[in-house]
This record gives C-alpha cells, sequence and structure tokens, in this order.
C-alpha cells in the first residue's frame, strides 16, 4: 500500500458523484466478509477463494450488486421480487429428521458438473432444493438457514461498497484487529464525538493503528482546517487513510511531525538544521511512497502482529489487498539515469522537510483544539507532553487497549493539574438478530473494545506553585478565630 496519504490514488474522487470511476477505492462485501481493493482495469482480484476483475464495475453507482461469471467477468444482478402470494410447504416440527447425509440425491460431482457447464449459483440452489428429500418436513425456519446457507456456499454475490468510517473500521476489527490495537468502532466513534472533531479544528493526532484514526478524523472535517500527525520512526503509516480515497484538497491540511524531535520543540532548542542533519536514507525511506507502508505492515509486532493467513484459517474475514504503489516511484534501473533518480529524491527530501517546518510552526503556536492518541505506546509520557501543544478549554481523548496505563495516566494527570471532567470509560456492545418472530441477542459478542480517557484542559493554577504565597495563606487560615465549643448544661441530680 502507499506509505504517504499524499497520493492516495491516481484520479482524485469525483465530489457529488455517486457512481464508480477507475482508481477509487472500494469495499468488496459478499455476506458479512469485507474487503477494501483499488478498481483498476484488467486486475485480477482474488475474494473469497473466487477471483475475477473489476472492469465491469466502472460507470455503476455504489450499493450495486454483481454476480461472478465464467471467465472472472462481473454481470450486474437485478433484485428479484419473491412472491408473497405463495404459500410454502413446511412441516411442524423437525423432530423426525435425521441427518444420515442421505437426502441430497446430488452429489459432489453431480454439482461440480453443473458448475463446469456455466449454471448459475441460483439454479444450483434450486436443484439442491428439489432433490432434497428431508427439505419440505422442515419447519419454514430451518428452510430459510438452510436456504441461506447454500446460497452462501454456492451464489458469489458481490455487493461493492463506498469506503467510509464506519466500513472501513468494521473490516480491520474483523479481520486484522492488531493492526488498530483492538479498536472496536463503537470505540472508534466514542472518540471522535468526545474529541470535538469537527470542520475547521486544529487537530493534533498520535496514533499507531494504520491510519484509521487519521482518515475518521479527516473524513469528519470535510477537508476544512488543520491536522498534525506525529509519528514515531521513519514515516507515517497511512495504509488505512489511503483507503478513504480522499481528494487532493483534504490533503493540503494535513502535516506530520517526527515524535522524536517534539522534546526539543518544547525545550526552544528545535532549528531546521536538525531535519537537515537527518540521515538521507530515512528521508527516501519515507518519501517512497508504498515500500515504508509494506515494511512497517509486515514487520511482526510480537503478539500484534497481523501477517496475511490462508484464507481457511481466517474464514469469517478478508485481509485487505495491497494498494498499488506510486506510479511515479520507480527504481533507479527503470528511470532515465542515475543522477535523474537522485534529483527525484532530493526534491522528495526537501518537500518533507517543508512540511515538517510547517508542522513544527503550527506546533509552536500551542493552540491546538483537540488531541487524540491511540497508539501501541505508554500513554502517560506522550500525553504529558503534547497536552503542553492544547489551547486550554479543548478536549483530549486517549485510547488504549488496556485499562492498567490508562489509570497511571488519570493519577499523574490528577497530580499535574491543567485539566478537568476527567474520565476513564468503556463501551459495551452486543449484536442483535432482528428476524420475524426470532428477534434476540447474538450468542457470539465481542469480549472488549478497549478504554478511553477525555478530559477538558485548563490553565493550570500557578498559585499553587508560589510558596510565598502557599504559607501566607496557611499563616491566614492559622490566625482565623475557632467558635466555641456549645456549653454543656447540667443535668440536676434527681433523688431517687
Amino acid at each position: 500500500m502507499e506509505g504517504s496519504a499524499e497520493h492516495p490514488s491516481p484520479q482524485p474522487p469525483h465530489p457529488g458523484d455517486n457512481r464508480i470511476h477507475e482508481g477509487d477505492f472500494v469495499v468488496l462485501k459478499r455476506e458479512d466478509v469485507l474487503k477494501a481493493v483499488q478498481v483498476q482495469r484488467r486486475k485480477k482480484v482474488t475474494f473469497e477463494k473466487q477471483w475475477f476483475y473489476l472492469d465491469n464495475v466502472i460507470g455503476h453507482n455504489y450499493g450495486a450488486t454483481f454476480e461472478v461469471t465464467s471467465g472472472g467477468g462481473l454481470q450486474l444482478k437485478k433484485k428479484k421480487e419473491e412472491p408473497t402470494s405463495e404459500t410454502k410447504e413446511a412441516g411442524t416440527d423437525n423432530r423426525n429428521i435425521i441427518d444420515d447425509g442421505k437426502s441430497q440425491k446430488l452429489t459432489q460431482d453431480d454439482i461440480k458438473a453443473l458448475k463446469d457447464k456455466g449454471i448459475k449459483g441460483e439454479e444450483i440452489v434450486q436443484q439442491l432444493i428439489e432433490n432434497s428429500t428431508t427439505f419440505r418436513d422442515k419447519t419454514e425456519f430451518a428452510q430459510d438457514k438452510y436456504i441461506k446457507k447454500k446460497k452462501k456456499k454456492y451464489e458469489a454475490v458481490i455487493t461493492i461498497l463506498k469506503p467510509s468510517t464506519r466500513i472501513l473500521s468494521i473490516m480491520y476489527y474483523a479481520r486484522e484487529p492488531g493492526k488498530i490495537n483492538h479498536m472496536r468502532y463503537d470505540t472508534l466513534a466514542q472518540m471522535l464525538t468526545l474529541g470535538n472533531i469537527r470542520a475547521g479544528n486544529k487537530m493534533i493526532v498520535m496514533e499507531t493503528c494504520s491510519g484509521l484514526v487519521l482518515g475518521a478524523m479527516m473524513e469528519r472535517m470535510g477537508g476544512f482546517g488543520s491536522i498534525i500527525q506525529l509519528y514515531p520512526g521513519d514515516g507515517p503509516v497511512r495504509v488505512a487513510t489511503a483507503c478513504f480515497g480522499f481528494p487532493k484538497s483534504f490533503l493540503s491540511g494535513l502535516y506530520e511531525f517526527p515524535l522524536n524531535k517534539v522534546d526539543s520543540l518544547l525545550n526552544g532548542t528545535f532549528s531546521a538544521e536538525m531535519l537537515y542533519a537527518e540521515p538521507k536514507d530515512s528521508a527516501s525511506v519515507e518519501e517512497s511512497n508504498g515500500a515504508l507502508e509494506e515494511k512497517q505492515a509486515s514487520k511482526p509486532d510480537n503478539e500484534d502482529s497481523m501477517a496475511e493467513a490462508p484464507e481457511s484459517n481466517h474464514p469469517e474475514q478478508e485481509s485487505m489487498e495491497v494498494v498499488p504503489q506510486d506510479p511515479e516511484y520507480k527504481e533507479p534501473k527503470d528511470r532515465g539515469s542515475k543522477k535523474d533518480y537522485i534529483q527525484e529524491k532530493q526534491r522528495r527530501q526537501e518537500e518533507q522537510r517543508k512540511r515538517h517546518l510547517d508542522a513544527a510552526a503550527l506546533l509552536s503556536e500551542r493552540n491546538a483544539d483537540g488531541l487524540i492518541v491511540a497508539s501501541r505506546f505508554h500513554p502517560t509520557p506522550l500525553l504529558l507532553s503534547l497536552l503542553d501543544f492544547v489551547a486550554p478549554s479543548r478536549p483530549f481523548v486517549v485510547y488504549c487497549q488496556y485499562k492498567e496505563p490508562l489509570l497511571e495516566c488519570y493519577t499523574k494527570l490528577r497530580e499535574r493539574g491543567g485539566v478537568i471532567n476527567l474520565r476513564l470509560s468503556e463501551t459495551w456492545l452486543r449484536n442483535y438478530q432482528v428476524l420475524p418472530d426470532r428477534s434476540h441477542p447474538k450468542l457470539l459478542m465481542s469480549g472488549g473494545g478497549g478504554y478511553l480517557l477525555s478530559g477538558f484542559t485548563v490553565v493550570l493554577d500557578n498559585l499553587r506553585a508560589d510558596t510565598s504565597l502557599k504559607s501566607s495563606v496557611s499563616t491566614l487560615e492559622s490566625h482565623k478565630t475557632e467558635e466555641p465549643a456549645a456549653k454543656r448544661q447540667k443535668c440536676p441530680e434527681s433523688g431517687s
């Protein structure tokens, strides 16, 4: 995938146009399985053990449903109205049905022969129903369950969705939760709300969630305002950000700044020479769109290593497809000469340093409208350092997969002061099945989606640090007149 969000797609998206264009980022959906890809002509896409081309989806609207045909083509599937007047023949219960494997007359060889003839999956499902000896004895609910199971197996129906924060967060959490620090989609929604993310804000974000939090903030701000992303390592990871397919106008207000230069910026020792003193190799790696992201995404991260696994081990969700690199970036042997390659690399390095200087100038103003932290690092030192860049009466939100680091951060903030309305929260989510006469909570649910520490910044009380004022106040309090205690009344002794 692309390592930088400066070139998220070869062609910018068309605002207000709900049609699919070549170069757009889309999300493929089959049942509950999602996968993010880029639309390119004559490029083979593998999804749920099937391959096909996305040429035929160009020009159609988002939300259209297609059926995979022989040869890897996609054919638009029209919705058929189910007859409501027809009464289904169904049994009263399933107690007399014995699963002995002999109820289906069609064998696997027969089904394979039907597929080789090019018969559609819908017709195969219909033949399976007709050749089942126990289908009519099943209850109506059991029949619907049987049809749904067979359609999932034999019908290759794919829906094209437009990427959004909700869709991408659900996709990442279902298939690769380690890449987003196990942040559930409802937790991400809480972060955006508590952080007051809106158009025109000046936000600071420090995240190691593959750019999902950054993309969610950019989507909500709508291209208005500015975002300063602090990143560890050689460069920012924006794999998920590229999948949003933002236009170039959204990227004009996006800045990045290395995390290891924050201390020098706070101490006032930061200078442009510090950026020029960095090794050229690391800067060139950061600018090579795509190479950095593949390196960091494929690097094992202890238990958070989310290397691509076979689909058989993870049938519930498909992993994301690698987005092509920037077409302008080529190896030195593919370019005109080594001299041109060096000049191009120097130009990229100069643009990167200019972006860093712009980000440093914005941070030096120390008037950010909010702070979002969602990283795999300990939140306490990050938050205590970055709060100095936030203006008073502004929100901040910190995410962590575990509550113990946030409890320590909560204690340090109480001791430090300068914050109010501190709250440590966890959202609880349970999905429900909503069907006629059988709506109930689903048996499987998420064990946890992470914890959030939120609050607001205020001006630090300087009276705390003034020891002379403290002593005078304590002396004044000692000279206060104490209220005399109430006198006790003597009870007259009663003679016995």
